[in-house]
């Protein structure tokens, strides 16, 4: 540890360090393992909304004592920050040392955010989705609709995708960028219910909402599909929802509090968490014909689980800031 200074590291830098998918679905795995078991310590977040509207900055903070990391992530969503040029998610997050309490690196959390929340979507995918799923369908072109399809592309066959979003345009860009980065077939489609059926994987990436405008109905999803709500409830009609032979999500405290702020309104019970699923506390997909579908909220361990690699890795080469305490 660095006594007297800490490291800062940009945006750029964050992704300069070359932490791949598979690195980082690993690191995930571990700490899993270790909230299934009972070892981390994770609050469920706190937000405040200034602004109003769908518009939110959560505290995320957690300790995953089998990686030495402990942390807080500060992380804010604002619907029209693209029509100003800045990004939807935007934040940063300070790692600390685990012996002493000291700040050890203060990092730009968008890269993180983005990346960890693909591979907790191929995660759960593990346990929920049939091992031979080929087709995937991806309501959203954004970030997270990239590196969803990316987290799934390491762990599943993969050959097409099906791209929906409200901007065409922006469909056929994602569609060129994703054939060229994951090497598979994409097709861009019309209306979002030709990018559900006929789909072994759903992935709903649009903006979470205060009020789901609930686009995705029941008899879409096809029998045996999975279904990963990064948008929370907000593309899911409730009995969409209803649908599904097994609902789960990454944190089911974080659930219930959300689910008190009002989201999540007429879904189903939850069946496990990924922490169950992952240390076979709970069963994933027993039958070819389920339907399942997870909700993750994005939990801070996950953060905390790449945060450590991203310092390790910037300090080898050289890379960001040091700053004094």
């Amino acid at each position: 540890m660095e006594k007297n200074r800490l490291l800062y590291l940009s945006r750029e830098d964050v992704a300069a360090t070359g932490i791949g998918m598979p690195e980082m679905i690993e690191a995930l795995g571990e700490a899993l393992k270790e909230k299934g078991e009972g070892k981390t310590e994770m609050p469920p977040k706190p937000g405040i909304h200034p602004g109003g509207g769908d518009n939110f900055i959560h505290a995320m903070p957690a300790y995953v004592p089998g990686l030495n990391s402990a942390g807080i992530k500060w992380v804010s969503g604002f619907p029209a920050n693209p029509e100003k040029g800045l990004p939807y998610i935007a934040g940063l997050l300070v790692l600390n040392d685990v012996e002493t309490g000291m700040a050890l690196a203060v990092m730009d959390c968008v890269w993180i955010t983005a990346k960890r929340t693909g591979a907790a979507t191929a995660l759960s995918a593990r346990f929920l989705a049939r091992p031979d799923s080929k087709t995937l369908g991806i309501l959203g072109r954004g970030v997270q609709g990239r590196t969803n399809a990316e987290g799934l592309k390491v762990l599943f066959p993969i050959e097409k995708i099906k791209a929906y979003d409200l901007n065409p345009k922006a469909a056929e860009a994602y569609a060129k960028d994703m054939h060229g980065a994951l090497k598979v077939e994409v097709e861009t489609v019309q209306t979002p219910e030709q990018a559900v059926r006929g789909c072994d994987i759903v992935v709903t990436a649009g903006l979470l909402q205060s009020k789901p405008h609930a686009t995705i109905k029941a008899g879409w999803l096809e029998a045996g599909a999975f279904a990963s709500m990064v948008d929370f409830d907000a593309y899911w009609h409730p009995e969409a929802m209803q649908a599904a032979d097994k609902f789960c999500t990454d944190d089911a405290a974080q659930f219930a509090h959300y689910q008190a702020l009002g989201f999540f309104k007429d879904c189903p019970p939850i069946h496990a968490d990924l922490g169950q699923l992952f240390t076979l506390q709970k069963p994933g997909r027993e039958s070819e014909e389920e339907i399942t579908m997870t909700a993750n909220l994005g939990m801070a361990v996950e953060d905390m689980a790449v945060a450590p690699l991203i310092y390790r890795r910037a300090v080898e080469n050289g890379i960001g800031h040091w700053l004094p305490r």
